[in-house]
């Protein structure tokens, strides 16, 4: 059999390869529905601010309730869980799917399936990722998840695509039942998996149990703090490109609505980029986690100044593989170097940090666009995120105990980073993970997410039922 070449190393794995089909499928079937769901507000209202609400009640159950599922995605079996909320996942758009053959002439209903959506996406986000590490093992995550988000891309432009094609000819609600069809599809490749070949990560015991137990070890763990801050700044001020994008293709750049397009696509193809390069490398450390928050932020100061629509996308394009490489190397941080029983809480803490720098940077990079115009928001934002950058960049070196530049090259290589305190996990503590480097330690210091959907091993979850 011809050697699995190493940019696809985790396909090597058979559980991934079921994990990895079931997954590009449920992306399409998502963003089916999530373009599904728009017109169908669109048709009944008229009015985009009701796609914009619709969009809050599916977001805000993540705000709310993820630290509550990565509580249970640490104390319960990953597979009976994430069977489940699949199930209920694909009765929701089943039940979408009816409303919509059914002559839907209000909408509400609609908002409804929106916010139960956003509550199983919000118990079983931390699951999926919990369960994606079981899939290949730490030596092969940070390779599934860069994989994760070119499967990701590609199904997204798959069923945007296809959306486009079966709305006039097939209505709405065959969108919504196809969706449904392939969370069959996912919990399937989670039933044929085999038992055997999963690496399990042990679960926290009730002295590492719940809420409170998780915030103090994520608040007792401050490079991971250092991390998320800056994470949500540049997810706020700059992975919110849909609304500069929009603003500069109906402004300065007078693209209309086809430049907007162009855009889109420009920015997907980025993201695929991004996903290989970091799918190729065997290591995803702290210089190139730093390399590329640099790379999106100074590249998004210089595309505020760009006079036309083909200077703008070539400034886009790094931008965008910028950014998956940023939060695909922030993830695998994130999860390796940080206890596995805390493995859900953690993923948690980035799901909100991901919501909250969506329902801040949004609005605001919004509001900057209409009062000082698009040119002087992007310019303006990529200021604050390079500026952001270096400051994250020496409070790591500091948190980390050292001094100097050549000590702080050497922490931002990605030795040396210690789990929490066992102290913050109750009276008899808990194993910390291994920082990279000491004995039984994985080999390689990445690790997903989260976050954002372009970066996580699977990201079949729920639906995002509205999308502006």
């Amino acid at each position: 059999m011809p050697r699995t070449p190493e940019m696809l190393r985790a396909l090597r794995h058979r559980n991934y390869r079921l994990w990895a089909g079931a997954d590009f499928l449920s992306v399409a079937g998502t963003w089916m529905q999530v373009l599904g769901v728009n017109w169908l507000l669109l048709s009944i209202t008229g009015s985009a601010t009701s796609l914009g609400f619709g969009l809050f009640l599916q977001s805000l159950p993540t705000v709310l309730l993820a630290f509550a599922g990565g509580s249970l995605a640490d104390r319960l079996p990953a597979r009976p869980l994430l069977l489940t909320t699949q199930a209920l996942h694909g009765l929701l758009a089943a039940v979408l799917a009816g409303i919509a053959l059914g002559g839907a002439d209000g909408v509400w209903p609609v908002y409804a399936v929106a916010l139960l959506g956003g509550v199983v996406s919000a118990l079983d986000g931390p699951a999926l990722g919990r369960f994606g590490a079981e899939v290949v093992g730490p030596d092969d995550l940070p390779n599934a998840l860069a994989l994760g988000s070119v499967i990701s891309s590609g199904g997204r432009i798959l069923g945007m695509g296809a959306a486009g094609v079966l709305i006039p000819v097939a209505g709405t609600g065959a969108l919504f039942a196809l969706n449904a069809l392939s969370f069959a599809v996912v919990m399937a490749a989670i039933a044929a998996m085999r038992r055997g070949e999963l690496h399990p990560l042990p679960r926290a015991e009730a002295q590492e149990a719940g809420i409170a137990a998780g915030l103090r070890y994520i608040g007792g763990t401050r490079w991971l703090l250092v991390l998320l801050g800056m994470a949500f700044v540049l997810g706020a001020l700059g992975r919110n490109y849909q609304v500069t994008m929009a603003a500069m293709s109906n402004g300065p750049l007078g693209a209309g609505a086809a430049g907007y397009g162009v855009l889109s696509v420009v920015f997907a193809v980025g993201a695929v980029v991004g996903g290989l390069y970091a799918a190729s490398r065997p290591r995803l450390t702290f210089p190139i986690l730093f390399a590329a928050a640099g790379l999106t932020s100074v590249g998004q100061a210089f595309s505020g100044v760009m006079p036309g629509l083909l200077s703008f996308a070539v400034v886009l394009l790094p931008i965008a593989a910028g950014a998956v490489v940023l939060d695909t190397t922030v993830s695998t941080r994130a999860q390796l170097g940080t206890t596995a029983q805390m493995r859900g809480r953690v993923l948690a803490a980035q799901s909100m940090v991901g919501a909250a720098s969506g329902a801040v940077g949004g609005p605001l990079l919004g509001m900057l666009s209409d009062t000082a115009g698009p040119r002087a928001a992007l310019v303006l934002a990529g200021v604050v995120t390079s500026v952001v950058t270096v400051l994250a960049a020496v409070a790591l070196a500091r948190t980390l105990g050292h001094r100097g530049i050549p000590a702080a090259a050497r922490a931002l290589g990605g030795r040396g980073i210690p789990a929490a305190p066992a102290r913050v996990l109750g009276r008899r503590g808990a194993a910390e993970a291994p920082a990279p480097g000491r004995r039984g330690a994985p080999r390689s210091p990445q690790d997903l997410q989260g976050g954002s959907p372009e970066g996580r091993t699977t990201v079949k979850h729920a639906p995002s039922p509205v999308s502006v």
